[in-house]
């Protein structure tokens, strides 16, 4: 009889707690989501860093990109995960910049085939540059996974965030768009894993994750869809 009651008290408390962290999980979520639906305020535009970085993905944030390095906001403007099959003469048409801009100041970064890749691609190129401070630009919903990954790769490295609102956020409720709840949802169960390998990367500096660098299948609703394509799945 004892056993019975003990063995209802430990259910009753595996219960309460798989209630308990399935309500934290999704209070989480909501949090994220709102955070990232919210329109991205315009930066300081006397802010300035040594680089600016792409995440590609879209061509709202290449279109950004360009413009921060039109303004001189940055020295050079690196472009991580370009497909490889794009060609410069498609990016400089995106781009929008002088060919000699163009040609002194902005980098394409191959290599990177997810987040991940996009972190160890930026660190390596901060670190030949000898950059202390990079612009990034990515979608708001890609945003937070980034600043993590890149943080992780690059603790001393200042990153200042210039997040870019993809169109069909700006138009739609997201919670009423399945396609729109679908990359939301899919950016918070990715990024929750990257914040525990950032904290434990912190707090315990001998563990190192294992970790892969293929690419991820996650639909992105503003890629470019012209054939060039210079985009990645992030």
């Amino acid at each position: 009889m004892a056993a019975t009651v003990n063995m209802k008290r430990i259910t009753k408390l595996l219960v309460g707690m798989i209630g308990l962290g399935g309500a934290g999980l999704f209070f989480g979520f909501v949090v994220f989501a709102t955070t990232v639906m919210r329109e991205p305020q315009v930066a300081d535009p006397t802010t300035s860093a040594d680089g600016i970085v792409v995440l590609t993905g879209g061509e709202l944030r290449l279109s950004a990109g360009s413009r921060l390095l039109k303004q001189n906001r940055g020295k050079r403007l690196l472009i991580s995960g370009v497909n490889p099959r794009t060609t410069k003469k498609a990016l400089f048409s995106i781009l929008g910049l002088e060919a000699g801009k163009f040609g002194c100041c902005v980098d394409l970064g191959y290599e990177a085939l997810n987040t991940l890749g996009n972190a160890e691609e930026t660190s390596r190129w901060a670190r030949d540059k000898n950059f202390r401070s990079l612009i990034i630009v990515t979608s708001s919903y890609h945003m937070p996974r980034s600043l993590v990954e890149l943080t992780r790769r690059m603790p001393d490295t200042e990153l200042i965030a210039y997040p870019v609102m993809p169109a069909q956020f700006r138009s739609t409720v997201w919670w009423l768009n399945p396609l729109a709840a679908r990359v939301i949802l899919s950016e918070y169960l990715k990024y929750l894993p990257a914040a525990a390998r950032l904290a434990a990367t912190r707090y315990l500096p001998s563990w190192q994750p294992q970790e892969t660098l293929n690419a991820t299948t996650v639909i992105d609703i503003d890629l470019v869809k012209s054939a060039g394509k210079p985009v990645n799945k992030q």
